[in-house]
C-alpha cells in the first residue's frame, strides 16, 4: 500500500491550454481520495498523470515516496479501471482478469488462486466462463475490478466506474466500491462529475474548477463549510440557493436585505459578522446562500425563528415520496406572472416534509434556519462566515491555579492578578487562536502534544492536537484538544509526537464565555 503526493503539479498541452494548475495534495496510505468537478475541470487529467498515461508539464509525483514522474505506467504499481470497462471481448472473464498477471510471468497456480479469490470477493465466479458480451454493465464493471484486484496494486485509480450504469445499479455499486476499499485496505483515488457519489464514498474530497482546486475537506465540513461559492453550489442536491443581498447594522444586529425581504440574524452569527468586515452604518453587498433543507414550513419552527421568515409564492410542488420540493418566487411587491422557474434572483428552492399541505400559487410563510446561512463575498466569492474553530480558534478546559493555568499534565504561566482569585482552584477554559502555538518548540514552557488529525482546509493546512499528550497509550485520556493552522511544508502525520507551545491565550469564565484575563503583551 502506499501515499501518493503531489508537488505543484501542472499541465500544459502543446497548443497551450492549461489543464491543470499548481495541483498539490497529500493523499495518505489507505485513503479513498475523490475528484469531483464539472466537465472539463481537469480531474481525469489528474488522475491519468498519476497513472503516467499524461506527461506532467512541471510539478513532482510521488507514489509511496517514490518519484515517478518519469517512470512507465507499468512500472508504477499502480491499477486502472475505466468509465468503458476496457474488456478484452474475445476473453473470458477469467482470461480478462489473468491477462496482466500472464504477462508478468506469474505462476499459473497463483494466478488461479488470485482471480478465484477476487471472484469470490467481487461475487462473480459464476461468470469465469463468460465473454464479456453476455454480461450485464454492473457484471462488466465488476470484472474491470476484479482484473485491477488481482494485480495487488499500492493504488487504484478508478475514472468515473459508474457513469455508464443506471441510476439502480449506480448506488448498488457505490456501495461495493466502498466495502471493497475497506476489506483491501489500500488507496483509492477515485474520479466522477457526481457529487452524490462523492460524498458517500469518500474520505476525503477534491473539489475542482478550470484546472483549480478549490477545496480539500471531508464531506461533512465540504457541506457545512464551504469555502467558496462554488463549492457551496456544486456540493448538495439540489443546489444551495443563493441571493443578492446587502448587509446593515441595526441595534448591534445584521440585517439582510434581499429580494424584498428582510431577515435579522442571531447575535452569535451578527457579532461575528461586525468583527469581521468591520461595519458600522454602511451598507455592503454579499450573496447570500441557504441550502433548501435549512428552509422549513413547519409552524413550530417559524414561530421559534420569527426574525429570519420570508414570505413567498409557490411556482411549483415536486413530491418525491420521502421530500417535497418547493418551487417559490420571493417577488411578492410586483404584479406575479406565470413564468418557467430560472434562477434569477427572486425563486428558490425548499425541501419541506413530504407530508405538507401547500399547492401551488399559495402565499407561505419560510424560515430560514439562522445556523446554516452561508454568506460569500460578491467579488471574491468567497466565503464570509469560516469555521466556528476556524474563527475562534480552540476553547480548551483547564484549572486554574495561583500563577499559572493548569492544561491536563502541563503549565501555563501567568501573572498573578486580582480578578481572578475567585476562580483559582476552579475549572477555566484556555482560549487559543489557531495561529497561536508554536510547532516544534524548544525550552521553557514547551510540553510534548500528539497530533490526532491533519485536514486542509481551502489553502490553508490545519492539526488537531491533543495537549494533554504524557505517553502514547494516554492519548485518548481527558484529551485536551487544540485546532491550529500549521505551515503547508508541515509534514507530520496523524499520530506524531512534537513540542509545542502557546504564544497567546485567553481565559474565558466556562459558564458565561466571558473573557476573564489576557496576558499583558
Amino acid at each position: 500500500m502506499a501515499s501518493v503526493q503531489l508537488k505543484n503539479i501542472d499541465k500544459v498541452y502543446p497548443s497551450g491550454v492549461k489543464a491543470v494548475s499548481d495541483f498539490t495534495l497529500d493523499i495518505k496510505d489507505k485513503e479513498f481520495i475523490v475528484f469531483v468537478g464539472p466537465s472539463g475541470c481537469g480531474k481525469s487529467t489528474t488522475l491519468r498523470m498519476i497513472a503516467g498515461l499524461e506527461d506532467i508539464t512541471s510539478g513532482e509525483l510521488y507514489i509511496d515516496g517514490r518519484l515517478v514522474n518519469d517512470v512507465v505506467p507499468k512500472d508504477r504499481d499502480i491499477a486502472m479501471v475505466f468509465q468503458n470497462y476496457a474488456l478484452y471481448p474475445h476473453m473470458t472473464v477469467y482470461d480478462n482478469m489473468a491477462f496482466g498477471l500472464k504477462l508478468r510471468k506469474m505462476p499459473k497456480s497463483e494466478i488461479d488462486a488470485r482471480v478465484k479469490e477476487a471472484s469470490r470477493v467481487l461475487g462473480i465466479e459464476q461468470f469465469l466462463s463468460r465473454k464479456p458480451k453476455a454480461l450485464s454493465g454492473g457484471q462488466k464493471q465488476r470484472v474491470a475490478l476484479g482484473r485491477a484486484i488481482v494485480r495487488e496494486p499500492k493504488v487504484f485509480l478508478l475514472d468515473e466506474p459508474l457513469s455508464n450504469l443506471d441510476a439502480k445499479l449506480r448506488g448498488q455499486m457505490r456501495t461495493e466500491i466502498t466495502k471493497l476499499h475497506n476489506r483491501l485496505a489500500t488507496t483509492f483515488i477515485y474520479v466522477t462529475h457526481d457529487q452524490i457519489e462523492a460524498m458517500t464514498m469518500g474520505t476525503r474530497i477534491v473539489v475542482m474548477k478550470d484546472g483549480f482546486m478549490q477545496q480539500v475537506d471531508s464531506p461533512q465540513n465540504l457541506y457545512d463549510y464551504p469555502v467558496n461559492q462554488f463549492v457551496a453550489g456544486f456540493i448538495g442536491t439540489p443546489q444551495m440557493n443563493f441571493f443578492d443581498a446587502e448587509i446593515q447594522i441595526k441595534d448591534k444586529k445584521v440585517e439582510l436585505l434581499f429580494s424584498s425581504n428582510i431577515i435579522t440574524l442571531p447575535e452569535s452569527k451578527s457579532s461575528k459578522i461586525i468583527d469581521l468586515l468591520k461595519i458600522a452604518d454602511e451598507k455592503i453587498s454579499v450573496i447570500l446562500g441557504v441550502r433548501p433543507e435549512d428552509i422549513h414550513d413547519e409552524e413550530v419552527f417559524i414561530s421559534n425563528s420569527k426574525d429570519t421568515t420570508v414570505k413567498c409564492k409557490i411556482d411549483l410542488v415536486e413530491k418525491i415520496g420521502s421530500e417535497t420540493l418547493l418551487y417559490c418566487n420571493l417577488n411578492l411587491e410586483e404584479e406575479y406572472k406565470e413564468k418557467i422557474v430560472d434562477e434569477s434572483a427572486d425563486t428558490m428552492i425548499a425541501r419541506v416534509d413530504p407530508r405538507t399541505t401547500v399547492k401551488r400559487d399559495d402565499v407561505v410563510t419560510l424560515a430560514f434556519d439562522a445556523k446554516h446561512i452561508h454568506l460569500f463575498n460578491k467579488e471574491t466569492q468567497m466565503t464570509i462566515l469560516k469555521r466556528d474553530d476556524l474563527f475562534t480558534g480552540s476553547n480548551i478546559p483547564a484549572v486554574l491555579e495561583k500563577g499559572a493555568v493548569i492544561i491536563g499534565n502541563n503549565k501555563l504561566d501567568l501573572v498573578a492578578d486580582d480578578k481572578l482569585k475567585k476562580y483559582i482552584g476552579s475549572e477555566v477554559l484556555v482560549q487559543i487562536g489557531n495561529e497561536d502555538v508554536e510547532i516544534n518548540a524548544k525550552g521553557a514552557g514547551a510540553f510534548e502534544a500528539i497530533i490526532e488529525s491533519v485536514e486542509q482546509i481551502g489553502f490553508k493546512k490545519y492539526i488537531t492536537v491533543n495537549m494533554n499528550y504524557t505517553e502514547k497509550e494516554d492519548a485518548d485520556k481527558t484529551p485536551k484538544r487544540a485546532f491550529i493552522n500549521v505551515p503547508e511544508k508541515f509534514d507530520l502525520q496523524e499520530g506524531a509526537v512534537f513540542k509545542v507551545k502557546i504564544k497567546n491565550f485567553t481565559l474565558l469564565d466556562p459558564e458565561t464565555q466571558e473573557k476573564i484575563y489576557t496576558p499583558a503583551k
